[in-house]
């Protein structure tokens, strides 16, 4: 089956459209610059932000400019109508699912409002637009799509890349007729400290693939793709197509990937597979090339491993458009359409000098068909996924569901902090020194459903997760606030992450398999359940470790009670295996 794309939409720093961005492009003129919308002392980084106030965006979709909405909603909002106007596609009666991917949601809000909720009742109200499904959920309705179904995917920088290979799944499984899938990110400070604790940003423009590379420019922005499948899709234009992806786990480190690129390796491997392709059809791949010394060499090396002596053009647009986080796949996602659709090949800006331990990049070519493209997308924890975007329709290689018998094998659950104290058979006393409660809590639930079920490995994990670990994000933000953006610790940051926690256990377990997070408040578990039953079905997968993994905070119970909302536990954490039988 093959599915198109019918609509896109996109706004970031080098445009807020589709023609504004195409046109950058083409001039190579870059929207990394100095900080203008965030309140940040860090003015000596260089950032890529959307060039509109918050104020001009609400103006633009017909907000109350009084409203308080985040940046990353804003922003999402925006793209998501204009892919649907792109699309022109006639929604009524049709069941429409909007899947967008993002790790910050509305941390902007949170950061500023923060300490004023502590003793405002008034402000509390702002619980509701914190979490990452709230996001979507807003986008959603901003965009007119107030019925729809959404879905909110956080694996850090691949999630915007992971939502439209979700999003291919629906349709292909026929549990939607539209879907429209990318992410959205906006600028926080925490996130900017967050980076900057872990010593990867450049304090001048950033060159990926360079020799002399020492960073990466955050950035900001939201894409969105129409998806539907070819043979139901109301335009008769000639419309590109998604006819490959990979979803795989590097299983090496939270935040560095492994010398010789495995996760990146099997993406692209399984997405060349799945699309019935050899290496020497694909004419670009838009890396991810994020400017840092790490990410380069190691891509560069799966790249190398996957094409060998066969490479195409290569070129990555964080130079351009900063590092967008888990919006930078739909964002670069609608670089290649555009790219394809005007036929060129956009340049690596910045790169000037060779280095051996990476791939040569491209300055830039046109008048060139691109038939067949690649997007890689990477993420923290070693989330990597890639997408093949085709001109033309192609016979995948497809997995049919089959009827297969879907068995529970293990189940484990954390539900008193007290249960924590028994934790020395699967994590040392140093280790734990490191966790926060709720990393903790989740490593023993799934290490002890993992042992229950009688493996060591499975084939593919799957999280879900309302608030993430709110434990350390807590701390992160008064530490900011304390320390008004001083001395930051990284073991905050790097334990804030949703997706920390399924792929904690991928490094654990040395488990390379498909590995993703849900986070849409209690629905989170419903969709991870799904996934692991499709993946079982399609024969992607024999056995799925899931997991539903929730914290709470003293202060965190106080906003609770106080808005008269349901009390959390401070911990709750559930694994369980499951396993295909025919």
């Amino acid at each position: 089956m093959n599915i198109k794309v019918t609509g896109l939409g996109i706004i970031c720093a080098i445009g807020n459209d589709a023609p504004s961005v195409l046109q950058s492009l083409q001039n190579e003129e870059s929207g990394v610059g100095a900080m203008r919308y965030l309140d940040s002392i860090h003015k000596e980084l260089p950032v890529g932000e959307v060039k509109l106030s918050d104020a001009e965006m609400k103006s633009m979709l017909g907000v109350n400019e009084d409203e308080i909405i985040s940046r990353t909603t804003l922003m999402g909002a925006i793209a998501l109508r204009q892919a649907l106007q792109d699309a022109g596609v006639n929604i009524k009666g049709k069941r429409v699912v909007v899947i967008s991917g993002t790790t910050v949601g509305g941390m902007d809000v949170t950061e500023r409002y923060f300490q004023q909720m502590k003793t405002d009742d008034q402000l509390l109200s702002l619980l509701d637009k914190h979490d990452c499904g709230a996001s979507t959920r807003d986008i959603a309705n901003l965009a007119g799509l107030t019925d729809a179904e959404v879905v909110t995917i956080s694996t850090a920088c691949s999630s915007a890349v992971n939502s439209i290979i979700l999003g291919s799944e629906m349709l292909k499984a026929d549990d939607a007729d539209i879907v429209i899938a990318g992410g959205a990110e906006g600028l926080s400070k925490f996130h900017l400290n967050g980076f900057n604790t872990l010593m990867i940003l450049d304090q001048a423009q950033c060159r990926p693939f360079d020799k002399t590379r020492t960073g990466l420019n955050l950035g900001e922005g939201a894409a969105f793709v129409v998806l539907e499948k070819a043979e139901h899709a109301e335009t008769s234009e000639e419309k590109p197509y998604i006819i490959g992806y990979g979803n795989r786990c590097d299983a090496f480190h939270q935040t560095a990937s492994s010398d010789d690129g495995e996760g990146a390796f099997l993406a692209m491997t399984d997405a060349l597979q799945m699309a019935n392709l050899q290496p020497a059809d694909i004419r670009y791949i838009n890396a991810h090339g994020t400017g840092t010394p790490n990410n380069d060499a190691s891509e560069s090396a799966a790249i190398r491993r996957v094409f060998n002596n066969q490479m195409p053009l290569i070129s990555s647009t964080k130079g351009l458009t900063g590092h967008t986080t888990s919006a930078s796949g739909s964002i670069e996602t609608v670089i290649c359409l555009l790219a394809m659709r005007s036929h060129f090949v956009p340049g690596n800006y910045g790169f000037t000098e060779a280095d051996e331990n990476c791939i040569i990049p491209t300055k830039g070519v046109n008048d060139v068909e691109l038939h067949h493209v690649i997007c890689n997308s990477f993420g923290f924890g070693g989330n990597d996924s890639s997408i093949i975007i085709s001109s033309e329709p192609t016979d995948p290689v497809e997995k049919v569901e089959e009827d297969i018998a879907i068995k529970q094998v293990a189940c484990v659950e954390i539900t008193d902090v007290e249960q924590l104290k028994d934790s020395r058979e699967f994590i040392s006393p140093m280790e734990a020194r490191r966790m926060g409660k709720l990393l903790k809590a989740s490593t023993l639930t799934s290490l002890r459903a993992l042992k229950e079920a009688g493996l060591d490995c499975p084939d593919a994990i799957i999280a879900a997760t309302a608030n993430g670990m709110l434990e350390f994000t807590e701390k992160f933000l008064e530490d900011i606030d304390a320390n008004n953006e001083g001395l930051l610790k990284p073991t905050l940051f790097m334990q804030s992450t949703h997706n920390t926690l399924s792929s904690a256990i991928a490094i654990r377990t040395k488990c390379h398999g498909y590995n993703i997070t849900y986070s849409q408040g209690e629905q989170s578990f419903k969709w991870a359940m799904r996934d692991a039953e499709r993946l079982i079905r399609t024969g992607k997968a024999k056995s799925v470790l899931v997991g539903y993994h929730d914290e709470s905070t003293p202060l965190f119970q106080e906003f609770c009670k106080r808005a008269g909302k349901p009390v959390p536990g401070l911990i709750y954490s559930k694994a369980v295996v499951l396993v295909g039988q025919k």
